[in-house]
């Protein structure tokens, strides 16, 4: 089963560190979020990418043609200009880089894939948010469900810490991670190939008509995920996911460093 992954949008609530790079470069742990998403699909066996690419692609072209070398011993001969890599440790990952458009909308973007994706059941998501989804579980729930489209409903981050007060007197600050009530869609998606075809143009958000209909036709289904999920869509939130990395308690490593 392949894995789309969208990651061609400005990045525009990011624009404090996407006026270079495209937000998916952005780096948690000293390595693109992108990184990070895919080895949480890979660590399930799910290692052939689809990534939908538009602003400044030719970066995230230039991580993965370089990604081997980077990751190994070189020599390098200045004289004839030869490299030998002398060491070095590959990933069994099969990338697909597709130019999908600069200004092309989500749903756009999925149309465009039509033909690398075939007419085989797809895993999608975005290429901006991390979360600890069992990818086998998500994958058992769609097909006993039967139905075109399956998302995964997270609980929504709490933007802002609690006051815990006794009168008019602060007794502490509770930093909740996580608001309690509620569920948005979260990404990591589980598709039929047949929902590409309720998508109108490339000006189409998938969040919006395609999503509608397929539940008009009472088609979509949310695999309820109680777990961790955090977007990267602000400043502070890139700061809080790389401080959990550093702290070694992010919940997303659901891979081992040896995989």
């Amino acid at each position: 089963m392949k894995v789309v992954i969208l990651a061609g949008g400005l990045g525009t609530r990011l624009s404090e560190l996407t006026g270079n790079i495209p937000k998916p470069m952005i780096e948690i742990g000293g390595r693109p979020i992108l990184w990070h998403i895919m080895n949480i699909f890979a660590h399930y066996g799910y290692n052939e990418f689809i990534i939908a690419l538009g602003y400044k692609q030719e970066l995230i072209k230039q991580y993965f043609l370089n990604f081997f070398p980077h990751q190994s011993d070189l020599t390098v001969d200045l004289e004839s200009g030869k490299m030998h890599i002398k060491k070095g440790r590959g990933i069994n990952w099969k990338i697909h880089l597709v130019d999908t458009g600069v200004h092309t909308q989500t749903g756009g973007r999925l149309s465009r894939l039509k033909k690398w994706v075939g007419n085989e059941t797809f895993l999608m998501t975005y290429g901006d948010g991390v979360a600890d989804v069992n990818i086998p579980e998500l994958i058992n729930f769609h097909k006993a469900q039967k139905k075109l489209a399956t998302l995964t409903a997270v609980r929504p981050p709490a933007r802002f810490g609690a006051l815990l007060l006794d009168g008019n007197q602060v007794v502490r600050f509770s930093e909740k991670q996580q608001a309690s009530e509620g569920w948005i869609n979260g990404g990591f998606f589980v598709l039929e190939p047949e929902v590409l075809n309720l998508i109108k143009n490339d000006q189409t958000s998938w969040e919006k008509e395609p999503l509608e209909a397929i539940v008009e036709q009472k088609q979509l289904n949310a695999y309820l995920h109680q777990g961790f999920w955090h977007p990267m869509d602000t400043l502070r939130d890139q700061r809080s996911l790389d401080a959990l990395w550093d702290a070694q308690q992010a919940p997303w490593k659901v891979w081992s460093d040896h995989e």
